[in-house]
């Protein structure tokens, strides 16, 4: 298999190599084999499958915002956060005080996300640099002080990949002029009315953004975002609802090498790898739905054996445990208007029928109360 040229390293006057950008795409295309494009086929249609099943959920949107948390967990530990999806619920509605700082990347994240699904939903805004630079922004603005990375610019200095210094780095993006023109070249390809399949083009977007490398930090968490938002916006989803960065934390190793194999030319295997990634969580989001529609039955049918007045004071807080599955007592009597004992007696009886549990066995003050088999649900596939 013989590497496309996408660029070379060339000597700089400071003494290291950079990595410079051919123009982009290739003048003679990519050439993808028989093998690879069944392999898109296949990803295309169980993406189809996801759009109809998740259509099929009546809290759609509760569903959307577990599993942007999912990412947006997932896409901050592959850069080094060390909390998990469930600090980060806990943080949304601040029910624990014992939350770790770097909770503060996902937060960020998840307002990323949801900025740049208003930009695309409500305003039809364009898949654009500026759009890049506007998701950039929303991620790193007031984020943890240990960032310095000019939210929302592309940089205006070299970074680098590994080492200490650009002369000891596993590899360095293109200079600042190179780099403009890398990213001028990235956006016509956005926007181009080529033959590529629309998978596929997908993850090339991201492995090209990721060469390129335009930002000081956050490269990565905006790159993958890339991808949603493009297949989004593209219409092979009515909702966001395929985030891979759970796919590329637990290949981890294997997700740098095909980036890096990518920039030395060799496209197919990113591609192909890719494509698995794309496959498998297509795969479990269907599962998910599917277990989701499952426990919602059971839940429902335990909240009817509680009589009439009970069920009805439970049925307003089932509903909304979907988009919020981590609980204290003051939450449940803003969600119901209950008196604080009133509220406690629901989260009570939400134990005594096995849908809520302590988050803390012997904590007697500022309780937690969890939803586990709802998060288990989301959680299980990343252990």
């Amino acid at each position: 298999m013989e590497p496309i040229k996408l660029g070379t390293l060339r000597a700089q006057p400071e003494g290291f190599k950079a990595f410079i950008p051919s123009q982009f795409p290739p003048k003679d295309g990519f050439a993808f084999d028989a093998k690879l494009l069944k392999k898109n086929d296949e990803a295309t249609r169980l993406l189809g499958k996801l759009d109809g099943i998740t259509k099929l959920l009546p809290d759609q949107d509760f569903f959307l915002l577990m599993y942007l948390r999912k990412d947006a967990t997932a896409s901050s530990q592959i850069e080094g956060t060390m909390a998990t999806m469930i600090d980060a619920i806990e943080a949304e509605v601040r029910t624990s005080g014992d939350i770790p700082a770097d909770v503060d990347d996902i937060l960020h994240y998840i307002q990323a996300l949801n900025y740049g699904m208003k930009r695309v939903r409500e305003e039809n805004f364009p898949m654009s640099l500026r759009f890049v630079r506007e998701l950039h922004k929303r991620l790193m603005d007031s984020a943890r002080a240990t960032h310095f990375a000019d939210p929302g610019e592309f940089r205006k200095s070299q970074n680098w990949i590994g080492g200490v210094r650009p002369d000891s780095a596993f590899f360095v993006p293109p200079p600042v002029p190179e780099m403009q023109a890398a990213l001028n070249d990235l956006e016509k390809f956005m926007h181009a009315d080529d033959s590529m399949p629309t998978v596929i083009k997908a993850g090339i977007l991201h492995s090209q953004f990721e060469t390129i490398h335009p930002f000081l930090d956050g490269n990565g968490r905006t790159g993958r975002m890339l991808i949603t938002f493009y297949l989004w916006k593209e219409g092979y989803l009515e909702k966001p609802v395929l985030f891979l960065s759970s796919f590329f934390k637990k290949h981890q190793k294997l997700y740098y090498e095909k980036l890096s194999d990518y920039h030395n030319g060799f496209v197919t295997p990113w591609v192909d790898f890719f494509l698995d990634g794309v496959i498998e969580i297509a795969k479990e989001a269907i599962e998910i739905v599917a277990d989701i529609t499952s426990l919602r039955e059971q839940d429902m049918a335990k909240v009817q054996t509680l009589g009439k007045r009970a069920s009805e004071s439970a049925m307003k807080v089932l509903p909304r445990l979907y988009g919020q599955p981590i609980v204290n007592t003051a939450l449940i009597q803003v969600w119901t208007g209950f008196t604080r004992a009133g509220a406690q007696t629901v989260i009570d009886r939400f134990i005594a029928i096995g849908i809520l549990a302590p988050k803390h066995k012997d904590k007697k003050y500022g309780q937690s109360y969890m939803y586990t088999k709802y998060l288990n649900i989301f959680t299980r596939s990343d252990a």
